[in-house]
């Protein structure tokens, strides 16, 4: 059996009523169930060690500029890579890439458990972010190529983005529990049963895909996508420490902007290129994925915006912070659930653009947070919850839109996109929103301080919530309804 659809399900229309939209068969939901799972599992390692990090450094070792590598390793391999593995997926099936990927993941999260020195660690959170590169567009082009395109396959995926957001959200709790209650080190094992049951639940649910004939693979377009994606997170993660006016970080940046644009002329020249361009101009593909990173940037920079605003101005404890966020998002999974019935509503674009919309405005009101922590903490929860709602819509309305009416063969090129917008997007969020507060922040004396990060907080809110709405604007004018329809067409 190929990777493909269901043929047991009648395809719809894209967007159908829900009157007899017709139903997953049980064979879908558990593929289902254990792609999310796999989905999930990475959702929550990316902010699973963000409590943790003082803790971990000060067992074994590390210096205080040497910390910030345990989240710069996983952001490099992951996102530097992804591009290149979704290719490779292609080439040899996603399935066995997916479960690679999975089983190295799981090794990975095993030595990062036991590791005895900084080293060590280091090299499983490399590890890590090799199998996220591998495993995230996988199971997203497993997911597509498993649903017809229309209500099934909106269904699945609103359920991949509420589990995605879920599990970010959560992932501080998790991580400040686990390290309170046990060690740092269960912030590692915990992947490791959760990795092999679903090693030994998906060849048993999901079908051998079969990979693309022997084709020469593009080394020059391969070599140069993944250094220029390197450098781009790097220098992405960098300006967080050094400053966006740094020597190093402007040098980084330059050198990434050098290759990547030397990647688009590579593509433009080669038989059979890594990433055909004819996939990457298409309007709903690259104006989706703009929409994917304004709504991710903007809601992973309102994390650390939030957090440093509940420890610095209110006074809370990492685990009530960290609870806090778990509340925030069961409103983003709540919202992942209607998601099927506001697409059918209103379409991918417009949910969309609503998502934009009502995560700005919700962002926006924010501003109105201040050092009480009644009715602080109260504006915060239902701001936060309602414009979880809209960044989950958002989440899954560029989900769709960027991977819509694409054959399944460029399916794995499509969802590496999406996937690493993803990965960007968690990325430069906070650099650029944390370097707004600081901006305003200035040096204030310690009586001062609760008020000066306050007044920073606020204002990068504030930037935020405008830069929501900005991104709605734009992409509502250039993502035009004819657009969306020629793609179904």
């Amino acid at each position: 059996m190929t990777e493909g659809h269901d043929t047991a399900t009648a395809e719809p229309a894209a967007g159908a009523a829900p009157p007899g939209a017709p139903r997953m068969t049980p064979r879908q939901r558990l593929i289902l169930a254990v792609l999310l799972g796999a989905q999930f599992m990475i959702a929550v390692d990316f902010s699973i060690l963000t409590v943790s990090l003082p803790v971990i450094g000060n067992e074994l070792g590390f210096s205080l500029g040497g910390l910030q590598w345990i989240s710069t390793a996983f952001a490099l391999a992951s996102a530097g890579f992804m591009l290149l593995f979704s290719r490779i997926g292609d080439r040899i099936g996603r399935r066995r890439l997916f479960l690679g990927g999975l089983a190295l993941l799981t090794l990975g999260s095993l030595v990062g458990g036991l590791a005895p020195n900084p080293a060590i660690l280091l090299a499983a959170r490399v590890s890590q972010g090799l199998a996220t590169a591998a495993v995230m567009p996988a199971a997203l082009a497993l997911l597509t190529t498993s649903y017809p395109e229309g209500p099934l396959r909106n269904r699945a995926l609103s359920s991949n983005g509420a589990l995605l957001s879920l599990g970010f959200a959560v992932g501080a709790l998790l991580g400040g529990v686990l390290t309170d209650v046990l060690s740092w080190r269960w912030n590692f094992l915990v992947n490791v049963p959760v990795g092999i049951i679903i090693l030994i639940c998906a060849p048993l649910v999901i079908a051998p895909s079969r990979g693309e004939q022997a084709k020469r693979l593009d080394l020059p377009g391969a070599i140069t996508v993944t250094l220029g994606l390197l450098a781009l997170i790097y220098g992405l993660t960098g300006a967080q420490t050094k400053g966006w006016g740094s020597a190093e970080t402007l040098v980084t940046l330059a050198i990434a902007a050098v290759l990547l644009i030397g990647f688009i002329f590579i593509e433009l020249r080669v038989p059979d290129p890594l990433a055909p361009l004819r996939v990457l101009t298409r309007t709903t593909v690259k104006w989706g994925n703009l929409a994917g990173l304004v709504t991710l940037s903007m809601q992973s920079g309102l994390s650390f915006l939030l957090t440093l605003y509940m420890q610095e101005v209110l006074g809370l404890s990492v685990l009530s912070t960290g609870l806090a966020f778990a509340l925030v998002g069961l409103g983003v999974f709540c919202g992942g659930l209607l998601a099927p019935k506001v697409v059918a509503r209103f379409g991918p674009r417009g949910t969309l653009l609503l998502g934009l919309v009502v995560q700005g405005i919700a962002t926006g009101a924010l501003f109105l947070i201040g050092e009480q922590a009644g009715i602080g903490m109260t504006i915060l929860l239902v701001g936060s919850a309602i414009g979880g709602f809209g960044h989950v819509w958002a989440v899954v309305s560029y989900t769709i839109t960027a991977t819509s009416a694409l054959p399944d063969r460029e399916q794995g090129l499509a969802t590496a996109l999406t996937s690493m917008t993803q990965q960007i997007g968690f990325t430069v969020g906070i650099p650029v929103l944390s370097a707004i507060a600081a901006a305003q922040i200035g040096e204030p004396s310690a009586a001062e301080r609760p008020h000066a990060i306050l007044g920073g907080v606020t204002s990068a809110i504030l930037i935020d919530g405008l830069l929501c709405i900005a991104g709605a604007l734009l992409i509502g004018f250039f993502l035009r309804a004819k657009h969306m329809a020629a793609a179904k067409s």
